[in-house]
This record gives C-alpha cells, structure tokens and sequence, in this order.
C-alpha cells in the first residue's frame, strides 16, 4: 500500500506571517505556520511535519510538492551540502539548515518519494493543502489560532484504531488490536462479526480535572522538560500567536 500526501507552505508578503500544511485526505491533514517566514520555510516545514506524523508506518510514503526548491534540496543538493559541513558548492551557509536536518533524519529507514506538481493547476491534493496553509498564515497574520486539523491516522475505515495505538477497548467480550486495521471479532452463537471500538487514546477533559481538588496536593509541580530547537521554534509561534507567554501557551497545551 501506498499513501500519496500533498505538502505545501504559503506566506504573505514573503517574508511574513506564514503557514504550512500536508493534506492525505478530510481525516488525516495538520497545518500551522508561524508569525513570519517564507514560502519554502513553510513548505518544508510540511515536509518535516508529514514525516514526523507518519514516522510510524510501514508503507510506502509519496509526497507531492510544488516546490523545485524543497524537493531539489532534499533529493539533490542535501548529500552535496552534509559532506560541506551544510556549506553550499560557494561556500555560503545552508539556508532552512534547521529544517533540512530534521528532514535528513526524519527519512532514515524510510520510503519515500518526491513527486513535483504544478501548483494552483487542479491537483486535488495540492490544492486542499494549499488552502489549508494560506488559510493558517491569514491565522498567524490576524493573531489567531490556525486550523490545526485532526493529524494522522492510518485507520482505513470507522473501525479501525489508530496508528500507534497500544491496545484498544473490549466490547461485549470481544478485543482487537493491531494498527492500521480493523478485525471484527464473531460471537459464538454464529452472530455477525462487531467491529471492535476504536482505541481512546486521548484523555476526556472530565478526566484532566481528576485530582485537582485533592487536599493532599499542597504544593505545585515543578516539571522540567528538554525541547529540541524546532519544538521550541513551535511553542514559541504558537504563544506569539495566542498573545501569551511561552510557560502558558505549555500550560494550554497540557
């Protein structure tokens, strides 16, 4: 099997304020951006954030670009640039460096193909990830939150659990697991197979305020946590974005 993504970047006024998204179809696409920055910024901040979700999966990956730049860099120019110590053939620095490396490594071990499309020409993909990054930089430009969109799941159907998941829920004596497929598990009275409930693996909000309130907890935790420069490249737009320090925008996200 074969998943085709279509990964795309947008900014206003080139530089400013900027959006990337990656489209597969309605159910698996994510989109952000950032307060300032370029097309090609956000394009292969697509690229790297289609990689980073779909880390997980055995097929083959086919990433649609309308970008010569982002794919040359990555499928030309890159090893040139890694034996220079990410120095070009003139000796100037890398641009995107950042994002390029997180790209290197982010395909290690993986099937991936680059595809060059022509963009705004129709392409069904193309288009619905160039809508969704335009529409996030117009986000960023109003100071508000994008769209982020649901994110990845390798699920084929409504049954199915999410790529990832660990274990999934039992119903009516019956369990399933696995990732990416659905198995109905049949009743012993001859019954027509149930499909299993997908897995929760998200927490209700009802369950976040467990505790809260608990006497015992008299003093505030004190947690410390080590980003990588691009995870705190992405706190930070999301906090500029929302107006608010970087300590609250964490604290929203947990």
């Amino acid at each position: 099997m074969t998943i085709t993504a279509a990964a795309d970047g947008s900014a206003l006024g080139n530089p400013g304020p900027n959006g990337w998204a990656w489209y597969i179809d309605d159910d698996r696409w994510a989109a952000g951006g950032s307060p300032h920055g370029t097309n090609n910024q956000g394009e292969l901040q697509a690229v790297l954030e289609l990689l980073r979700a779909t880390a997980g999966i055995d097929e083959k990956l086919i990433i649609e670009c309308d970008s010569r730049y982002v794919i040359d860099s990555v499928t030309k120019w890159m090893p040139g640039w890694k034996r220079r110590g990410w120095r070009k053939s003139d000796g100037g620095p890398v641009l995107n460096r950042e994002l390029l490396e997180g790209i290197d490594e982010a395909l290690r071990g993986r099937d991936v193909e680059f595809s060059w499309v022509k963009g705004h020409a129709g392409h069904p993909l193309n288009e619905a990830a160039d809508e969704r990054a335009n529409s996030a930089a117009k986000a960023y430009q109003q100071k508000q939150e994008p769209r982020r969109g649901p994110g990845f799941s390798s699920a084929s159907d409504g049954g199915a659990v999410l790529a990832g998941a660990m274990a999934v829920q039992a119903e009516s004596g019956a369990a399933s697991g696995g990732s990416g497929s659905s198995e109905g598990a049949g009743s012993s009275d001859g019954a027509a197979p149930r499909a299993a409930a997908p897995a929760t693996l998200w927490a209700e909000a009802s369950d976040l305020l467990d505790g809260l309130d608990d006497a015992t907890v008299s003093a505030p935790v004190d947690l410390r946590i080590s980003l990588t420069a691009a995870e705190h490249a992405r706190l930070r737009d999301r906090a500029e974005a929302q107006g608010v320090s970087l300590e609250e925008a964490l604290r929203r996200l947990i």
